[in-house]
């Protein structure tokens, strides 16, 4: 039995980039509560060579909505990467949101065999939907994630993994 391309794709979006908007607050509240400067945990990172949280979060959105519009067949929004504060990146979430949600399962569902091709650095990279989704957009929207909620738990926000997993939790 085929896996539903949508519900493994939409709603898996919507859920953890819900749940990381909640988590951006926290840490908004959290540096207003020790008087950190907000940008102090916009701009921090887990080890000088890794992407600053900013920019986990803009590439973390960017794998939500490619995966949603290539499955689709439709264009990928381009959102230009200028967030510096904990307000952009929330706007920047919501707009992720609000195209995602966009979708209807019949424009996603069926997209297994699809053929997708990514031009990365200039080298391009085919794929089968189903392979796009399960080994690559999935994976990287969650090594995002995850990163940015390592650097916020580093630096100190109270966060754990209720928080990372969202409402849709199964208790």
């Amino acid at each position: 039995m085929a896996i539903s391309m949508y519900k493994a794709s939409v709603p898996v979006f919507v859920q953890y980039l819900s749940a990381f908007a909640a988590i951006l607050k926290k840490a908004a509240d959290h540096a207003a509560a020790k008087k950190i400067e907000p940008s102090v945990l916009v701009n921090a990172r887990l080890c000088p060579d890794m992407f600053a949280l900013a920019r986990q979060v803009q590439i973390a959105t960017d794998h939500a909505k490619g995966a949603a519009a290539r499955l689709s067949g439709s264009e990928v929004p381009s959102f230009p990467d200028t967030e510096t504060t904990f307000e952009e990146l929330q706007a920047r979430i919501a707009k992720t949101l609000d195209f995602i949600q966009g979708f209807k399962p019949e424009q996603i569902d069926g997209s297994d065999d699809k053929d997708i091709v990514l031009t990365i650095q200039g080298k391009q990279y085919p794929f089968k939907g189903t392979d796009y989704l399960l080994n690559f957009a999935l994976p990287n929207f969650f090594f995002h994630l995850t990163t940015a909620y390592g650097i916020l738990r580093h630096c100190g926000v109270e966060i754990g993994k209720r928080d990372f997993l969202g409402a849709n939790e199964k208790k």
